[in-house]
């Protein structure tokens, strides 16, 4: 047995009940719909906003001083430690990083140039891993530090790993190479770190 409603009975009618109804449906949609556009708004601003961060900013232009600890000391290395008779090759790594693996081999082939001083900085990693990881591939990094929380990567324009940065003698920016050095990036270092 069908259970009929009265709404008349009331002062409803089902015309007026179903306006109602489409009046809260299209006032929630726009709701809605403002929401996710002033959200993207928000994101594109600010996205806009901060241009430090921007690695188009670092090309040609000498690196921020920073301060990171070495890997197994408490000595703190800054950017007057870095030598200035050699260019140099900062790469940004992590044990965890399967790129990180990919591009080994040719930090070790770069790591036997004559004047290039690779630094590496690890990356929000495991002492331990790191070592087992260096341990087993090699090393070829002429000082290894640590950026435990990322916080100074990102000073250096970097969003991910790996990622390296090539410096001139004067240590300016000269190249920034996203994602695994591969044999082409390896070949276009020699002849850059050849002048």
């Amino acid at each position: 047995m069908a259970v009929s409603l009265n709404y008349e009975r009331w002062g409803i009618n089902s015309t007026n009940r179903s306006k109602k109804m489409k009046k809260k449906i299209d006032l929630k949609t726009h709701l809605v719909f403002f929401l996710i556009l002033s959200i993207i708004i928000i994101f594109f601003l600010g996205l806009r906003g901060n241009q430090s961060y921007d690695t188009k900013n670092i090309l040609g232009k000498e690196i921020s001083d920073f301060q990171l600890k070495e890997f197994n000391s408490d000595r703190l290395i800054t950017k007057s430690n870095l030598n200035k008779d050699d260019y140099k090759l900062i790469n940004f790594w992590a044990s965890w990083c399967p790129p990180c693996k990919d591009e080994h081999t040719f930090l070790i082939k770069l790591a036997k140039l004559k004047n290039l001083k690779i630094y590496g900085i690890n990356f929000k990693d495991n002492i331990k891993n790191a070592e087992k990881f260096l341990q087993d591939l090699g090393n070829p990094y002429s000082n290894l530090l640590l950026d435990k929380s990322g916080k100074s990567s990102i000073n250096f324009g970097i969003y991910g790993i790996p990622e390296s940065i090539l410096l001139d003698k004067n240590l300016i920016v000269i190249k920034k190479y996203i994602g695994p050095i591969n044999e082409k990036d390896y070949e276009e270092i020699k002849i850059l770190v050849s002048k």
